[in-house]
């Protein structure tokens, strides 16, 4: 258990706090009612956090000797800011820049207080009308309880955390739009997600850890208050006399040109929040005259990265998106090795070549599916850990016009599968259901080298021994590649099958496959073998079995 919060503290917060608003993500784009019900607050949190957590990611990598304590909080502050969506992304990035003027001097249980304090009061200076019953009434309770906690660094984000989940539940109490639509705050739902983040951080667990991310709520579900499910990506049109615009941009200009800012796109509409400093800002407002609210940021500096959402039209593209005709189709496959590239290039799709040690980000997902330049898009991941930055994406990719699935393919043999059935001629929906059946027919495992000791559910592991990955679950830990991979795929034929697809590794030698294939004849005369390079770094040995 920590005493003093440190700079890989702030690094496995980042990555929790990212899985946990992706997997709150869809729920929480449903919640959005307040302050304009376009169903997508789960996803703006989401893309604020990834740029946070990319930001880190950068951090670590500038220093390899480690950065300390403040530049980890600092960069988590800006990747945030820099790459806030929405309201409540400004809002999350101006509670971390509050956290990170504070932790600047320490990370021990007082300052973690005085920090959260901080947040909230940064969070309310950033708003220009706040409104109890939102992000900032949650923030703010989270801060009051973790100044009353009396123990150490755990006590006081678990504290935190707490109040936050009953502040989030009163929400609906505080705002009559929640009470009438039955839900609790979007915003506050999220805040939850980052802040119990924190306490897994601080109570040890880590972003592959096998315990549960601390997110239930007790509360109801968007399903049982009538809410959409969000997984269309639905935009709902702004209301009677709600702006027509969304404007948000960054800004380079001093502070004391902020004043005369904020006055004046106060009065050109509402939900302004402006967060940042230092020369740097994020500016969001809903305004009639989108005009007016760029020329204003001219005048106070140079605005760039400017978007501008007219809520109407969103939400007709939203619903047009199911009634396009099409335009073409194209399938995409991730993966992380030339070999497993050319054998996707060779059976119709697209690739994108992931690095191996980073995973794609959204934005870099939507933009390999933009390249595809086809209106019909079967997005094939053949990696678990995607999904939430895929969904993201794919929500973001329907706005634009395009129809796009998701496969959620655990391995490159899923991917394989689905795309030797894959057929360009049949309707998308066909096409979409006979691939998802040919991925889920097939089991997937792999072998990986464990990097150092831990709990898996075969047992303790050493840095050095095999591990043999069935369906995701450690299931074996070996020696040796031969042995533990004949292991594996004998469990696996055990089971059955008609098809064992081998997939090697970089620098794996051919006699692994030849060993595997003489064991399949000997256990299963009937099922046929194939091998293939797939050239990926991090798993020497892939194993379909359809």
């Amino acid at each position: 258990m920590l005493d003093t919060l440190d700079a890989p503290t702030v690094r496995t917060w980042s990555r929790l706090a990212l899985t946990a608003l992706g997997q709150a993500r869809e729920e929480i784009d449903a919640l959005n009612v307040y302050p304009v019900p376009d169903g997508d607050t789960g996803t703006n949190l989401y893309l604020t956090v990834e740029s946070a957590a990319a930001a880190v990611e950068s951090c670590f990598a500038e220093h390899p000797e480690g950065p300390g304590l403040g530049a980890a909080m600092a960069a988590m502050a800006r990747g945030a800011l820099i790459g806030a969506r929405g309201n409540s992304g400004v809002i999350l990035a101006q509670l971390l820049r509050g956290m990170a003027e504070v932790l600047a001097r320490g990370g021990d249980p007082v300052l973690l207080r005085q920090a959260l304090q901080r947040a909230a009061e940064a969070a309310y200076q950033a708003v220009a009308e706040p409104v109890e019953g939102t992000l900032l009434t949650v923030a703010a309770e989270a801060a009051r309880a973790a100044a009353r906690a009396a123990g150490g660094l755990a006590e006081t984000a678990d504290t935190a955390y707490r109040a936050a989940r009953t502040a989030l539940m009163h929400t609906p109490e505080q705002l009559d739009v929640l009470a009438e639509a039955g839900v609790v705050d979007a915003g506050g739902r999220g805040l939850v997600a980052v802040l119990g983040a924190l306490a897994d951080a601080v109570a040890g667990q880590t972003p592959m850890g096998p315990v549960a991310l601390r997110q239930g709520l007790g509360g109801p579900t968007p399903a049982e208050t009538g809410q959409p499910d969000g997984c269309e990506g639905h935009r709902r049109p702004a209301g009677p006399g709600h702006p027509a615009f969304e404007v948000v941009y960054l800004l380079d200009a001093p502070d004391e040109a902020l004043r005369l800012l904020r006055t004046r796109l106060a009065a050109l509409g509402d939900s302004l929040v402006v967060g940042g400093g230092d020369g740097l800002w994020n500016v969001h407002v809903h305004v009639d005259d989108a005009g007016a609210a760029v020329e204003a940021g001219v005048e106070a500096g140079r605005p760039h990265r400017i978007r501008i959402t007219h809520f109407a039209e969103a939400a007709a593209r939203a619903g047009e998106r199911t009634r396009a005709e099409p335009e073409g189709r194209a399938v995409l496959s991730v993966v992380s090795g030339t070999g497993l590239a050319e054998l996707c290039e060779q059976a119709g799709s697209a690739v994108l070549l992931a690095d191996p040690d980073r995973p794609p980000a959204s934005t870099e997902l939507a933009e390999a599916v933009r390249r595809c330049a086809a209106r019909e898009v079967v997005l094939l991941l053949n990696d678990p850990e995607l999904r939430a930055a895929a969904g993201a994406a794919a929500d973001q990719l329907r706005e634009e016009g395009v129809r796009i699935a998701v496969l959620p393919t655990r391995s490159p043999v899923q991917g394989l599968a689905a795309l030797a059935v894959h057929e360009s001629a049949r309707r998308f929906d066909e096409d979409v259901v006979a691939m998802t059946s040919a991925a889920g027919a097939t089991r997937c495992a792999e072998l990986a080298v464990a990097e150092g000791e831990s709990w898996t559910m075969a047992g303790v592991c050493q840095a050095g021994d095999v591990l043999g990955l069935i369906d995701g679950d450690v299931a074996v830990i070996g020696t040796g590649l031969a042995e533990t991979g004949a292991v594996v795929l004998s469990r696996m034929l055990a089971a059955g099958g008609e098809l064992v697809t081998l997939v090697l590794g970089e620098g794996v030698p051919a006699g692994l496959a030849d060993q595997l294939v003489a064991l399949a004849r000997r256990q299963r005369p009937e099922v046929d073998t194939l091998v293939f390079h797939g050239g990926q770094e991090a798993a020497p040995l892939l194993i379909g079995v359809e």
